[in-house]
């Protein structure tokens, strides 16, 4: 698998396909047509490639960044930038992704651009709707997946416990051994 899915929401999870971009050179997991294809499959928002393009890329990227201006608008707390609204409405405006029940079940199909209108919709329910409060930021300083904090006392630090709240842990347990041994 050439992608990660530690939010359990999609728009979330398509936004955390930058990783680390608060460091000098952030990791991007989209750096091509093919990967973005990935994506949709593995995501399972597609049964099939769609057989993105380098136009389809360009929009992905576009979208994926007026997503997360919107989502750390909201967990600052600031205005939604008009910008990131306007693509975001653009893109959620467009083709749905078809639907098909066959002999083995149903099937999930589309070109690239009807994917994204998929996830821009989403973006809209939870950046537009009662879930927006439960967004938050990862803890971990090299992380910047945005997750929603579903957690019972609202008080996640971590996108993924497996992950980046296992790494946290480990090196304050090393930083206390440390301090012990010295």
């Amino acid at each position: 698998m050439n992608h990660a899915f530690p939010c359990g929401t999609l728009p979330l999870d398509f936004v955390g396909t930058l990783r680390a971009r608060r460091n000098a050179e952030p990791m991007e997991k989209l750096a091509s047509p093919a990967l973005l294809d990935d994506w949709f499959m593995e995501s399972g928002m597609l049964d099939l490639p769609p057989g993105a393009s380098e136009a389809d890329l360009a929009i992905a990227l576009d979208l994926r960044e007026a997503i997360y201006s919107l989502v750390a608008a909201r967990i600052e707390r600031r205005p939604l930038p008009a910008e990131a609204v306007a693509e975001v409405n653009l893109q959620a405006a467009g083709l749905p992704v078809t639907v098909r029940l066959g002999p083995d079940g149903a099937t999930r199909t589309g070109t690239a651009v009807q994917g994204l209108a998929a996830l821009a919709r989403e973006a809209v329910e939870i950046v537009g709707g009662d879930e927006a409060a439960l967004l938050r930021e990862c803890a971990r300083p090299e992380c910047t997946q945005a997750y929603l904090d579903r957690s019972r006392g609202h008080r996640r630090e971590w996108c993924a416990m497996r992950t980046c709240g296992n790494r946290v842990k480990a090196a304050a347990y090393r930083a206390r051994q440390h301090g012990v041994q010295s």
